[in-house]
C-alpha cells in the first residue's frame, strides 16, 4: 500500500447514497484527502465502476458468496481487491488510515465503527445503529482512544455546528427538525391503507427504502433522539422534535438565555459529509447553495404523537439505555422489511417494535456479545409476530 502526506479516507458502504455522495465530495478535495478504500456488500457492478473511476488503494466486497458469484477476485484488478468483512476491519484499524466514513446501514456497520474507534481515528458516522445499539460503548472507546466522532447526518451535524455558539452547561434543549415524511398530510385513519409506494414518495430527499419508510413512521427521528443523547451527552427530556416541511433548518440549539442557533442549508447531504471530513476547516463544496435573490418561506409545527407513535419509543430507549436500543433497532429493520414486502400494514411497524421491547429481557449493562445475541432474537421475534398476525387474519 502506497501512502503520501494526504489524509487517507476509507468509505464503507460506498455504493449507498451516503457513500456515493462522499465520493463526490472527495473528488473536490484531492489536494487534501486521498481515497484509500471502498467497500460494498452486494452492488459489485457499481463497486467495480467506483474502483475504476476513483482509483482507491483497495476495493472490498464484504459478502463472500456474492464475490464468488461475481468473480470479484478475477481479472486485472485482483491485486487491489479483497473479500470479506475481515478485510474491511483490517482497513478500519490500519494505522495509516486517518478517517473512516461509516456509511453501512444497520447492525452490519457496528464492528467497523468500533475498530475505527479503538484505533483512535476520526469516525465520520452515518450509521445510526452504532449509537442506537452501542452508544455508551462507542463513545467510551472514542474518548479512551483519543479519536473523534463527527456526525454525518444533517440533523446532528447541524447540532454539532450550533453547539459552538455556547458552552454545554448553557444549553437548554436540542431541537431536531423532521420533514414529517411522505405521509405527513394523510388523515391518521387512512394510514393503514398506505402502500410501500406511498411511503417511499419522500417530498424532499432521495434516500434508500428503509430510511424513507423510517421518515414516514418518524422512527428515523426516534433513532436520532437516541443518537443525540449519546453524541452530545444531553438528557432525552432536553431533546425536542418539530415538523419542518422544507428541510432547510436542519436542527437547532436553544440556550438558557432564550437564544436559538440554527443551521440552514438546502437539503444536500454533501455539506455535512464534507464538514465531517475537513473539520475544523471549511472549503468550497459541491452542495447546492441558497439563491438569495428568491423568496423562501420557512415554517414549523408541533409534532402529533398520535400520528407518530414511534417517537415515544425513541425517548423510552434514550431514557433506559441498556439492551433497549439493539432490540428497537433490529425490530424496526425487520418490521420495515415486512411492510415493504406487503406482510404487515404501515401502522404495525411500530406495533411490532413495541412488542419486541416489551418481551425482551432487559439488561442495563450488556456486553457486546449480549447485544449481538439480542439483535438476532429481536429479528426472529418480529418474524414470529408477523406470522401470528398473518395467521390470525385468515
Amino acid at each position: 500500500m502506497a501512502f503520501n502526506n494526504l489524509r487517507q479516507v476509507a468509505v464503507f458502504g460506498s455504493t449507498g447514497s451516503i457513500g456515493r455522495a462522499t465520493l463526490d465530495v472527495l473528488n473536490g478535495l484531492k489536494d487534501r484527502l486521498q481515497l484509500h478504500a471502498i467497500s460494498a456488500h452486494l452492488q459489485l457492478d457499481l463497486l467495480s465502476q467506483q474502483q475504476r473511476h476513483h482509483d482507491p488503494c483497495l476495493a472490498i466486497a464484504t459478502d463472500p458468496a456474492t464475490a464468488a458469484r461475481w468473480g470479484w477476485m478475477d481479472g486485472p484488478q485482483r491485486e487491489r481487491r479483497r473479500v470479506g468483512e475481515e478485510a474491511m476491519l483490517e482497513v478500519a484499524g490500519h494505522p495509516e488510515v486517518d478517517i473512516v466514513v461509516a456509511g453501512i446501514v444497520g447492525m452490519a456497520g457496528l464492528m467497523s465503527c468500533l475498530v475505527a474507534a479503538e484505533s483512535g481515528k476520526r469516525l465520520a458516522l452515518a450509521n445510526k445503529e452504532a449509537l442506537v445499539v452501542a452508544g455508551p460503548l462507542l463513545t467510551r472507546v472514542v474518548e479512551a482512544r483519543g479519536g473523534e466522532l463527527l456526525p454525518i447526518d444533517s440533523e446532528h451535524s447541524a447540532i454539532f455546528q450550533a453547539l459552538h455558539a455556547g458552552r454545554k452547561e448553557q444549553v437548554r434543549r436540542l431541537i431536531l427538525t423532521a420533514s414529517g415524511g411522505s405521509l405527513r398530510d394523510w388523515p391518521i385513519e387512512r394510514l393503514a391503507e398506505a402502500t410501500a409506494d406511498d411511503a417511499l414518495r419522500h417530498p424532499n430527499w432521495q434516500m434508500g427504502k428503509k430510511i424513507t419508510v423510517d421518515s414516514a413512521t418518524m422512527m428515523n427521528k426516534a433513532l436520532e433522539v437516541i443518537e443525540a443523547r449519546w453524541l452530545f451527552g444531553i438528557p432525552p427530556e432536553n431533546i425536542s422534535v418539530v415538523i419542518h416541511p422544507q428541510s432547510i433548518i436542519h436542527s437547532m440549539v436553544e440556550f438558557v438565555d432564550g437564544s436559538v442557533v440554527a443551521q440552514l442549508s438546502p437539503p444536500d447531504m454533501r455539506l455535512p459529509i464534507q464538514l465531517a471530513l475537513t473539520y475544523p476547516d471549511r472549503f468550497s463544496c459541491p452542495a447546492a447553495a441558497f439563491d438569495w435573490s428568491t423568496s423562501l418561506d420557512l415554517d414549523w409545527r408541533p409534532l402529533d404523537p398520535q400520528r407518530y407513535p414511534a417517537l415515544e419509543l425513541g425517548y423510552e430507549v434514550a431514557r433506559r439505555g441498556g439492551t433497549t436500543g439493539v432490540v428497537l433497532n433490529a425490530a424496526n429493520e425487520v418490521a420495515v422489511e415486512q411492510f415493504l414486502n406487503g406482510k404487515i400494514a404501515f401502522p404495525r411497524i411500530v406495533e411490532a417494535c413495541r412488542t419486541a421491547l416489551d418481551h425482551h429481557h432487559y439488561d442495563p449493562n450488556p456486553s457486546l456479545e449480549e447485544l449481538i445475541r439480542l439483535d438476532r432474537w429481536s429479528r426472529q421475534e418480529v418474524l414470529d409476530w408477523t406470522q401470528r398476525q398473518c395467521s390470525s387474519a385468515h
